[in-house]
């Protein structure tokens, strides 16, 4: 079984790919958790108004306005994550590259065995 060379440089790539890809999930949480948030404040303050009699339709506004700037905060978190990913698959492709050329080299260099 041939072992994979990795450099140094390779594998702390790599890991600060994963370390940015956590924080991005993590990142993605808390704007899920504030979407949330907001679409909870916005239906208790819709339900205020009603009880008070105010105009609904303005805090209904406002909370389409709130969810969307939500919304479009996790697209960019998701996109980001994605780039992230893709970045660390083609070092991972990189990787398997290197080891199938190693591989091929060493196979190369053996004396036939006939």
């Amino acid at each position: 079984m041939t072992s994979i060379d990795i450099t140094p440089k390779q594998l702390e790539s790599v890991m600060n790919n994963a370390e940015r890809f956590r924080r991005l999930a993590e990142e993605v949480r808390e704007i899920r958790d504030q979407h949330r948030e907001a679409l909870e404040a916005a239906r208790q303050e819709q339900e205020r108004q009603r009880e008070s009699g105010e105009d609904a339709r303005a805090a209904a506004e406002d909370a389409r306005r709130a969810a969307d700037a939500a919304r479009l905060e996790a697209i960019d978190a998701v996109r980001t994550i994605a780039e992230t990913l893709e970045a660390t698959l083609a070092n991972m492709r990189n990787v398997e590259e290197m080891r199938r050329d190693l591989h091929n080299m060493r196979n190369l260099s053996k004396p036939d065995s006939n």
